[in-house]
């Protein structure tokens, strides 16, 4: 699945999504792009919503160790945050067993 961040060349983000994540969940700008460069990361499809385009989700962690659920598209070769969140705790037992 990382095949979907091969030709990747930054982010993007849309103005009324991006102090969402920060106000619903304490998750920050920054900590939702650091996770994209930190490994272990797991990239999944999100099937369930990609009707109008692919929308994918990984799981990640930020410098600090924060484990974070991050759903995303790409647009343009670029990463486009749609949400992020603190992983659940079957999520992290996934994570952690990667």
């Amino acid at each position: 699945m990382e095949n979907v961040l091969k030709n990747i060349e930054g982010f993007d983000w849309d103005n009324g999504n991006i102090n969402k994540n920060e106000q619903k969940h304490e998750v920050s700008k920054l900590e939702c792009e650091e996770i994209f460069f930190n490994q272990p990361m797991l990239i999944f499809p999100d099937k369930n919503h990609s009707q109008k385009e692919d929308r994918y989700y990984a799981l990640g962690r930020n410098s600090r160790n924060r484990k974070l659920f991050v759903v995303f598209t790409v647009r343009n070769n670029k990463i486009r945050i749609i949400s992020a969140r603190d992983m659940s705790k079957k999520e992290k037992k996934i994570y952690e067993t990667a």
